[in-house]
C-alpha cells in the first residue's frame, strides 16, 4: 500500500506541468500623433476557469512606437494549467490619444474595471515556451464622439507567431498615406497603414496565397499583386512597390 501511495504521487506530481508564457505587444500604424494606453495588468483564464496572475511591465504605452515588425515584451510567468482561454489585460484610467499634436482624453468604458478580455482557446504542451503577440489596432480602436472626444474600444488580434506569416514590403514615393490589405483565397481580408518612411508589414497571417493590394489617396490609382505565398514562421518581402 506504501508502494503504490508513492507510485500515485508520483503520478500525479508528473501531470503537473509549468509553462513559461509571455505576452508582447504590437501595432498598426494609425493617422494620430500619438496614442497612449495605460497597462496596470494582466490575467490569463484557464481550463476550469483557474486565473493566473503574470508578472507585468506595467506603465504607459505609445501604440504608435510598436509598429512594422516593433514588438515589446508586456507580461511573462510561470503557468500550470493545461490550456489558455482567455487572456485579460487591465487598464487605468490614463489612456490618450495625440491629433493634430493635441492630446485628448480616452474614455475607456468598462475596460479598467472589469479587464479587456481576448478570446485565445489555446492548448499547451510540456517543455515548449509560448509566446503571443497582441497586435493593437491604434486605428481601429479609437472612436470620434463627434464632440471633440475619443473613445477607446480596443480592437486587438492575438497571433501566435510560430504558426502564421508576415507579409512586409515599402512603397514610392515616400510620405505618400495609402492602406495594404492581403486577402486570403477564403477572403479574409487583413489591413494596415502605410507608415511615415513608406514601410508596411503585416503580421498574424494564416499560411496561403494571398492577394495584396496597395490603397493610396486619390489621384493615385490601387496597385494589385497576386499569388502571394505566405508560409508559417517566414517574412515573405515583397519588395518595393510604385505607386
Amino acid at each position: 500500500m506504501i508502494m503504490f501511495g508513492l507510485m500515485m504521487s508520483s503520478c500525479s506530481k508528473s501531470t503537473t506541468t509549468s509553462t513559461p508564457y509571455a505576452i508582447r505587444m504590437t501595432d498598426g500604424p494609425g493617422p494620430y500623433n500619438a496614442v497612449y494606453i495605460d497597462l496596470k495588468g494582466v490575467e490569463i483564464i484557464g481550463d476550469g476557469g483557474k486565473t493566473v496572475v503574470l508578472n507585468v511591465n506595467a506603465g504607459i504605452y505609445n501604440l504608435l512606437n510598436f509598429s512594422n515588425g516593433r514588438d515589446t515584451l508586456i507580461s511573462s510567468g510561470n503557468m500550470e494549467i493545461a490550456s489558455v482561454e482567455q487572456i485579460r489585460l487591465i487598464l487605468g484610467p490614463n489612456n490618450s490619444v495625440v491629433v493634430n499634436n493635441v492630446s485628448y482624453p480616452l474614455s475607456t468604458p468598462s475596460a479598467d474595471q472589469s479587464g479587456l478580455k481576448l478570446q485565445v482557446h489555446q492548448t499547451l504542451q510540456a517543455g515548449i515556451q509560448y509566446s503571443i503577440l497582441l497586435d493593437f489596432d491604434a486605428n481601429a480602436s479609437i472612436v470620434s464622439q463627434g464632440n471633440g472626444s475619443y473613445s477607446l474600444k480596443p480592437v486587438i488580434r492575438t497571433i501566435e507567431t510560430a504558426i502564421t506569416g508576415t507579409i512586409k514590403g515599402s512603397i514610392t514615393p515616400i510620405g505618400s498615406l495609402a492602406v495594404v490589405t492581403a486577402t486570403s483565397s477564403a477572403n479574409l481580408s487583413f489591413s494596415s497603414n502605410v507608415n511615415s518612411t513608406g514601410n508596411f508589414m503585416l503580421l498574424g497571417l494564416a499560411p496561403g496565397i494571398y492577394t495584396f493590394t496597395v490603397t493610396p489617396l486619390l489621384p493615385l490609382s490601387p496597385v494589385i499583386k497576386t499569388n502571394i505565398t505566405v508560409t508559417a514562421g517566414v517574412t515573405t518581402d515583397i519588395g518595393k512597390i510604385t505607386l
